[in-house]
């Protein structure tokens, strides 16, 4: 029987996201009211709402908004946008092709947020100032890039981050284990690319030409600051790769990052501070303290234990359940308290004596995929529909839920069978 704390916590949530799929009212309106709807219920107390506020990811967010907001007026991104547009010869299915790569890629040696924020204001230059086509599909696979990208390494994606933790599992443990798998489902998916936006791609011939005829040299508006911002990149993505080594966290490095760049630059603050989301900050605070407020409460701990009730201790059903349990919570739920809530979980099955090697990498498959879903799976989905928004081009909930739900049932599909043969079959 749930307690009434219980039920008006997930009473909340559901009205919070029952009002962001459909729109009436803006996001970021939805997840503050809910977050203060829990303290004036009495559910949480203001200083406990705030604890469970991912400063972390915040952190993150608000200082690559300004390392970006202080790059890009050199010019880079046009720079790249026109390098890699004549690479393929202005082909935009090879273009969604190799950003979508690129993204992949990033996102597992970066992190996806930071990725989304770099690769982001580039692509949007590649279609609409050079072939002049919706950016929207673009920005719909390179969501779902980032996150199966992220899925591949330890600091790719925050839960694998703290599943690395707990269980002392090290940056090529996640290589040798989530990689593989990561390598097979983009494959299929960019396959499905093709076949959902490929084969209606193009532009005219005389568009293409003209890209042709682009020089990227002429994008690059300060040589001084193009110089710096190439190189600070460089040691933003080096210092991103080795935080765990170094015990930093995520968010010093790109505050840092801003700091520099705000320095060197010589950039106008005033001008910089307009180019951080705020809407985009305010939301992941409200949506934070929305499902902390559950976290609070117990109903996901009795969400996670009555998952594990279900499997009796077999591996087999044990895989199973917790991968596609995972995926689908974490698609609606903000997949960190869900992790945080499994670790303890299955760290107690393993004092019981049940192997829970493979459990690990259910759960981190599992929960990072899952972040495909929604827009709101994970914090790189709401970046980018805040950096599509911003540029003209909204993208609502439904409208990319009708494309990543599918695609994040299919990804953990194949995950599923990847676990079942390696952990299963093979043994």
């Amino acid at each position: 029987m749930m307690t009434t704390a219980q039920i008006i916590s997930v009473v909340i949530f559901v009205v919070v996201m029952t009002l962001i799929v459909s729109e009436k009212i803006h996001r970021t309106t939805a997840a503050l009211c809910g977050a203060v709807a829990l303290i004036l219920f009495g559910i949480l107390d203001f200083d406990t709402g705030v604890e469970h506020i991912d400063f972390n990811t915040l952190g993150v967010l608000v200082g690559m908004m300004l390392f970006v907001g202080v790059v890009k007026g050199s010019g880079i991104f046009e720079y790249l946008a026109i390098k890699s547009a004549k690479l393929v010869r202005g082909n935009p299915w090879l273009i969604m092709l190799s950003f979508t790569l690129i993204t992949a890629v990033l996102s597992a040696l970066l992190d996806n947020v930071t990725t989304i924020l770099l690769i982001g204001p580039v692509t949007y230059t590649v279609c609409k100032l050079l072939l002049d086509i919706n950016p929207i599909p673009f920005f719909v696979t390179e969501i779902l890039a980032s996150n199966i990208g992220g899925t591949a390494t330890l600091i790719g994606d925050p839960p694998n981050i703290m599943i690395g933790s707990a269980a002392d599992l090290s940056f090529f443990d996640f290589i040798i284990y989530d990689a593989p798998a990561v390598v097979i489902i983009m494959a299929a998916v960019c396959v499905l690319f093709y076949f959902m936006y490929g084969r209606k791609l193009g532009v005219s011939d005389d568009k293409r030409e003209a890209v042709m005829h682009l020089v990227e040299a002429d994008a690059i508006h300060d040589k001084s600051l193009f110089r710096k911002s190439v190189v600070m990149i460089i040691i933003v993505a080096a210092a991103f790769v080795t935080h765990g080594f170094f015990h930093i966290e995520p968010s010093v490095i790109a505050l840092a990052a801003a700091g520099i760049m705000l320095v060197i630059s010589g950039a106008d603050m005033e001008k910089t501070i307009r180019e951080v989301e705020w809407t985009t900050i305010g939301f992941f605070a409200g949506l934070f303290v929305v499902v902390g407020g559950m976290a609070e409460t117990g109903v996901i701990q009795m969400m996670a234990e009555g998952m594990m009730d279900l499997t009796g201790g077999d591996l087999l059903l044990s895989l199973i359940i917790l991968v596609w349990a995972s995926a689908i919570i974490s698609s609606i739920l903000d997949n960190i308290p869900l992790v945080a809530t499994l670790i303890p979980i299955i760290t107690t099955m393993g004092a019981s004596g049940v192997d829970i090697a493979p459990l690990w990498w259910a759960i981190s498959l599992g929960a990072c995929l899952g972040g495909c879903g929604t827009l709101i799976g994970a914090s790189a989905n709401v970046v980018m529909a805040s950096i599509s928004e911003r540029h003209g081009f909204p993208l609502s909930f439904m409208e990319y839920t009708k494309v990543g739900f599918p695609i994040m049932i299919f990804c953990t599909a194949i995950a599923c069978v990847y676990l079942v043969v390696r952990f299963v079959v093979l043994a």
